[in-house]
Order: C-alpha cells, then sequence, then structure tokens
C-alpha cells in the first residue's frame, strides 16, 4: 500500500509540476500579467545588491527580515544556469522536499498521506506565480519544522525562528507549542541569526519601516471597500505602491487601520485560546500553526496570491494527522487557491477595474478565506478547550505539561 501511494503521488506530482515549468519559463504562456516578472527583474536586481554585501537600503519594495536575503541569493548555487532559470529550478526542488516530508512521515503508522495529497493537489491550483515567488522555500522550513516538532522540539524551535526571519509568518508555528525547550532554541536561533545579519550587513531591519507604510493592496479583504466604493463615487486610484497594487485616496488609512485593529483581536483571541486550553494533542501545534496564519492572511492589508502556499503547506501538515479536524479549512483553501488563480493573473485587469466578474472573483476568494477561518477557529476552540469526556482528567500543572511527550497527551 506504501509503494502505490507513492506511485500515485509521483504520477500526479510529475506532469503538474512539469506543467508549472514550462508555464514559468514561457514554452506555454499563461494568460494575464507576466508573473515571472519580479524574478527576472526585482529579485535579481536585490541579488546583485545582496552580493555586494548590503541590503537594498533604497528599494521600498525590500519588506522582508533579512534571512530573505538567503533565498534571493540561493541560484548562485546553479552557476551553469542563469539566475531566472535558477530560482525555477530551485523552487521545483524545494516543492519536491516538501512532498518527500509530507509522505514519508505520511506512510508511518499512525500517520495519513492525505497530507501528501493537499500538497500535490494544491501548489498547480496556484498557477504559475507559486513558481515565481520564494514562497515555496519559507513553507519548506515551516512543514519541516512542524513536521519535525512531535520528537524534536528544539529543532521546530529553530526552524520556526530561522522561517521568521525568511518571511516573519512562520514565528506564528509555536502558537501551539508548550514545550519550553522549542521557545528557547527560537529564541537563541532568532538572536544569534539576527545578530550575524546586522553586524555583516548594513541595513538588515530596515524592511520594518518600508512594511509599515504599505497601504491596502487591491485583493485584501479590506480592499473590497474600495472595489464597491468605485461604484459610488469614490474618488481613488489604483496604483502600483510599494511593491504592490494598492488603493491610494481617500479613506484608504482609515480601512488599513481597521485592518490593523483586526489584526490584533486575532493576537487576543490566539492569547485568550492559548490561556484557555487544555489539550495539546500530537496535532495540535500544526492546527494552531494553520489558524493562526488563516487569521493574520485574511486580516492582513495585503493578500498576494503566493500568501495561499503558506496555507496549503500547513494544511497539508494537518491533514497528515487522522485526528485533525482541519478538513473542511483545507478543503476551503484548495478551494481558494483555484479561485486566487482566476483572479489573479487570469483576469487580473478585472480586479484592478473593479468590473462585476473582479469584484465577484475577489467575493468568492475572500469568502473562501473567511470561511476557512472560522472553521479552523472554532475546530481549533472546540478541540483543546475542554476536556474529552473519554479521557481521565489529572490535575497537571502547565510546568509539567510542558515536559511531557506530546504523545502521552
Amino acid at each position: 500500500m506504501r509503494r502505490r501511494t507513492l506511485g500515485w503521488l509521483a504520477a500526479i506530482w510529475v506532469p503538474t509540476r512539469l506543467l508549472l515549468l514550462l508555464l514559468v519559463f514561457k514554452v506555454f504562456v499563461f494568460p494575464g500579467p507576466d508573473v515571472t516578472s519580479d524574478v527576472s527583474g526585482i529579485y535579481h536586481d536585490w541579488y546583485e545588491v545582496l552580493r555586494g554585501g548590503t541590503f537594498p537600503l533604497d528599494d521600498v519594495t525590500w519588506q522582508y527580515p533579512p534571512a530573505a536575503a538567503l533565498a534571493i541569493l540561493s541560484p548562485g548555487a546553479l552557476p551553469f544556469l542563469g539566475y531566472t532559470e535558477a530560482f525555477f529550478v530551485l523552487v521545483c526542488l524545494t516543492d519536491l522536499a516538501v512532498l518527500a516530508m509530507l509522505a514519508y512521515t505520511g506512510t508511518r503508522p499512525g500517520r495519513s498521506a492525505r497530507g501528501a495529497w493537499v500538497w500535490v493537489a494544491g501548489v498547480p491550483l496556484l498557477g504559475p506565480t507559486v513558481y515565481a515567488r520564494y514562497d515555496v522555500m519559507v513553507t519548506a522550513v515551516a512543514v519541516a519544522a512542524l513536521l519535525a516538532g512531535a520528537r524534536r522540539p528544539r529543532v521546530l524551535g529553530a526552524l520556526a525562528a530561522f522561517g521568521a526571519l525568511l518571511k516573519v509568518w512562520p514565528a506564528m508555528l509555536l502558537v501551539g507549542v508548550v514545550k519550553r525547550r522549542a521557545w528557547v532554541a527560537a529564541g537563541v536561533t532568532a538572536a544569534v541569526v539576527s545578530a550575524g545579519f546586522a553586524l555583516a550587513m548594513p541595513g538588515a531591519f530596515a524592511f520594518l519601516t518600508f512594511q509599515r507604510d504599505r497601504g491596502t493592496e487591491v485583493e485584501s479583504l479590506g480592499a473590497l471597500v474600495f472595489h464597491v466604493a468605485r461604484h459610488h463615487g469614490w474618488d481613488g486610484q489604483v496604483l502600483l505602491h510599494y511593491g504592490s497594487v494598492e488603493f491610494l485616496g481617500p479613506h484608504v488609512s482609515t480601512v488599513s487601520t481597521v485592518a490593523l485593529t483586526l489584526t490584533g483581536m486575532a493576537i487576543g483571541w490566539l492569547l485568550m485560546w492559548r490561556m484557555l486550553a487544555v489539550r495539546f494533542l500530537p496535532h495540535t501545534a500544526a492546527d494552531a500553526a494553520f489558524t493562526a496564519v488563516l487569521l493574520f492572511t485574511v486580516t492582513s492589508r495585503v493578500i498576494s496570491p503566493q500568501y495561499l502556499v503558506w496555507l496549503v503547506g500547513l494544511a497539508a501538515v494537518c491533514l497528515g494527522f487522522p485526528a485533525s479536524t482541519m478538513r473542511r479549512p483545507a478543503v476551503l483553501v484548495l478551494a481558494g487557491c483555484l479561485v486566487t488563480t482566476l483572479e489573479f493573473p487570469l483576469w487580473f485587469a478585472h480586479v484592478v477595474a473593479s468590473d462585476a466578474l473582479g469584484v465577484t472573483l475577489l467575493f468568492v476568494r475572500n469568502g473562501l478565506l473567511v470561511l476557512a477561518t472560522v472553521a479552523a477557529a472554532r475546530e481549533l476552540w472546540r478541540t483543546t478547550t475542554r476536556p474529552d469526556p473519554a479521557e481521565p482528567v489529572l490535575p497537571v500543572s502547565r510546568t509539567e505539561a510542558a515536559d511531557t511527550p506530546a504523545t502521552a497527551r
């Protein structure tokens, strides 16, 4: 059965990834904007600056933590290829590495291959954009962290911290982790890596200022306000701003503030959940991470298409645990991936124009993400904040719980 499962996974992964490569190499042209221009233009320009030993301090589109430099510099490991071609090849190999991790753990006793199937199906649903951004690399680190977490909490902590220094969001992998060893490893890794970049390369944390000044991106949940308002006399603009297409004009700052407020409320909900949670099962860390990233995605001022690969990776880890209750949110995310490709890049011109098709696509995609978020939060709360009546409840302190093996709870 294990060999048959691996065979079917390979039989679907190979043609779908070959198609993605043919699209980004432009053997076939996908309709809509050229999604590879970020790699051939922006990433390559950053690569030249980073090779000189500094961060792109004069480029406001550089909005990433310092370890992102490693992803941008990684095509240099394949000097026999051009920068753009090497980047695509490395992303494809990273995609394969994620599948290998999920397939290996999924065929072990007590685990499920459903997670590997989520990854195999979810990535191509995002179209060529998924291979033209470095988010697959970040997701691979997050998947490795969660898969290692049950037996090696220090590895989970170290990888979560490193992932956060690649693109911030992997810090949320620690939301459902109770073992102190993971948190200590995360703190040490973050401190050491951050100090190394700060000492070695000027401008390691300039991204914080650039990120602060962003507006409301046209694909975000808050942007729906302006898509509708444009049909009722709102006189703002849609412009390329800080590296993304954003709304600029009256009341944009208000909507951005509301988005930040909702993010703060999401943090508050997660803190309340953590204080009230009493059941931490082997899959809880993955379920909590998936829920947290969903919360931060839907409340963000920006929902770029590649963000959904984070959710696909985390959903895949969750479904690798047969007891996880994240199946419905995972299905909703997969549906959201398909609609995302329709709104970008296929019909992005309609989104920018705020016409009926563009607005409908955004309502559907963002609606699917909101439904997934509500369903995930509800399941996480339901399965962890009340004792299982089938299990004896023992008076265990939180300190003792932190040192109890996950398989024993």
